[in-house]
């Protein structure tokens, strides 16, 4: 592919890291941001956590809920939401499986290497 340039549907490049059993993203970073692609299989859902980075969401495929703070919301492509850092959140996927399009500012130093987990502070461990 073209330095710089990218593709939702591109399951190959970036950095791979698996969330969770069912999550996985591919992570491509900048100098001052980054942005992950994040595949949820259907009916999983992520582990509530929290970062220092602010973090924007856009669900591109499927639908689910967005779990951020106290609130529940539904989420359907298209939509898409802030996270202020420290914020508590999660997602799960619906029925058909859920893909958001997140970006972090600045970029989650725990994401600029392979491997697993959300590399986040845990607030149900």
């Amino acid at each position: 592919m073209t330095p710089n340039f990218f593709n939702l549907n591109d399951t190959t490049g970036g950095i791979e890291r698996e969330l969770a059993p069912g999550i996985t993203t591919r992570i491509h970073t900048g100098e001052h941001a980054m942005v992950s692609v994040v595949r949820f299989d259907a009916g999983i859902r992520g582990t509530v956590h929290h970062h220092p980075e602010e973090q924007w969401g856009l669900c591109v495929e499927g639908g689910g809920t967005r779990f951020q703070g106290d609130l529940a919301v539904a989420v359907a492509p298209g939509d898409f939401w802030r996270t202020p850092g420290g914020v508590p959140h999660t997602m799960e996927a619906g029925d058909d499986g859920l893909v958001v399009m997140d970006v972090f500012a600045p970029p989650r130093k725990a994401y600029t290497e392979p491997g697993s987990g959300f590399a986040a502070e845990s607030d149900t461990d």
